[in-house]
């Protein structure tokens, strides 16, 4: 794969591209506490379909610009980082890809952006305003979500996370996943990408900014109806799912105006993994 870095959003992504420069675009979002690495399985079935595969770092992690303070880790700002790399590919309308927190952020661009978007693919996350409803209301998904109340405290949750050679960081990836999830030269990657200088405060910002921002708009959004999504969208779910609850896909759905799921009864959260060659087959089939 061809390494660049791209200014955008006035931060600098470190972003990695395959396949034939004239195919159809495709871009790829990762999400806590992956990298680009995350998309390992998908992006040689992406190219050999002709695509040209385009696999950001996002800020905070690995490679990629970490800005300090939550601040900078607005979901509507991470958005904007994306979208600002369409035009250094010369992308009008990009088919988008987001798992976990890059599908948060694959979400928001269709909400904000919609006209730069040619159709959206999301992996086990629910729409922004499906998840904050759940918050709000559902006490199993609050339960599931503790962790994120857990990384508000700083310097504590770097200093869990981090101690022994991340040792709590893999055993909290690994034990969302099957044992066949993730190797040991798979941690190995992680790790060298969450020792990068400023990468750990950088990664979990992303969840600290909910509490600064966009939970806060959100919380506020209870009697208004929530946004829809024009953009031709197909969900792809695991339903083994240890952090969010399958019953925010049928509500999420609801708000496509044209979308489809598929639901994948043995898979984890980490559905790229675990049925990669039938996540590969949906993800091209679409774009299609």
């Amino acid at each position: 794969m061809h390494s660049q870095y791209i200014q955008t959003n006035n931060v600098k992504l470190h972003v990695l591209t395959d396949g034939p420069e004239n195919g159809p675009s495709v871009i790829l979002l990762h999400g806590f506490p992956e990298f680009h690495y995350g998309w390992r399985k998908q992006i040689p079935a992406l190219v050999e379909a002709g695509f040209r595969v385009i696999v950001p770092d996002q800020r905070g992690y690995n490679l990629s610009d970490k800005p300090r303070g939550a601040a900078a880790y607005d979901v509507n700002t991470l958005a904007r980082d994306i979208v600002g790399l369409f035009d250094p590919f010369g992308i009008q309308k990009a088919r988008l890809v987001g798992h976990d927190w890059g599908a948060a952020v694959a979400w928001t661009v269709a909400l904000n952006h919609p006209e730069r978007l040619e159709k959206l693919a999301i992996l086990n996350v629910p729409h922004p305003d499906v998840m904050a409803r759940f918050m709000l209301e559902d006490p199993a998904q609050r339960r599931k979500s503790w962790y994120i109340f857990a990384i508000q405290l700083r310097y504590i949750a770097e200093w869990n996370l981090r101690r022994d050679n991340f040792r709590n960081m893999a055993r909290m990836l690994v034990g969302s996943g099957k044992k066949s999830t993730f190797t040991r030269k798979d941690i190995a990657e992680y790790k060298k990408a969450w020792a990068q200088p400023g990468a750990l405060t950088g990664m979990l910002n992303w969840y600290r900014a909910i509490f600064r921002g966009s939970f806060k708009y959100l919380f506020h959004r209870r009697d208004i109806p929530a946004r829809r999504v024009g953009t031709p969208t197909l969900i792809l779910w695991g339903k083994r799912d240890v952090a969010l609850n399958h019953e925010m896909v049928e509500p999420s759905l609801a708000l496509c105006e044209d979308g489809r799921v598929v639901m994948f009864e043995d898979a984890t959260h980490w559905v790229q993994h675990d049925k990669a060659d039938e996540v590969n087959k949906h993800l091209i089939e679409f774009f299609k």
